[in-house]
């Protein structure tokens, strides 16, 4: 399972399922790492940090509803509320899970729903709120000057 790291429900989510008995061993693997882009060359990596997805044994690939689902089954005590979720009466609850999580996740995320991610030159600084950076810059040597001329 691809999870997105800097997300604290999905680190939330992740723990949980490790704590759960296991059918099918859940492998997690942080989205878009380097060890998913070894492990998984063919996949869309930057959709991996906006959806939930899951990599079958086989090279299936499940997202959405349906890794939830996929993850649901792999876990003893909820094989049975899988098997409902995929039916066509189950599959709305579902993808309406799936929904509120992405919602609560945008909700929560800093800068207006936007999930930053390391290196992509914001910084929170409690005092004064975000700053960016873009990366590669330490100083004012890539701030765009303002309309007229000069500096800021």
């Amino acid at each position: 399972m691809l999870y997105d790291a800097d997300c604290p429900l999905c680190t939330y989510v992740r723990d949980w399922l490790t704590e759960r008995p296991q059918l099918v061993p859940l492998d997690f693997v942080p989205a878009g790492s380097p060890t998913a882009q070894a492990r998984f060359p063919g996949l869309d990596h930057g959709s991996t940090l906006s959806e939930i997805t899951v990599v079958g044994d086989g090279g299936q690939v499940y997202r959405g509803a349906a890794a939830w689902i996929v993850t649901l089954w792999a876990l003893r005590d909820h094989r049975r509320l899988a098997h409902r979720l995929s039916t066509p009466s189950g599959m709305p609850f579902a993808k309406a899970a799936v929904l509120a999580a992405a919602k609560w996740r945008g909700a929560t995320a800093p800068r207006g729903g936007r999930v930053h991610r390391s290196g992509d030159g914001w910084t929170y600084d409690p005092r004064d709120g975000w700053h960016h950076t873009p990366p590669g810059c330490g100083s004012d040597a890539c701030a765009a000057p303002w309309p007229g001329g000069g500096g800021r």
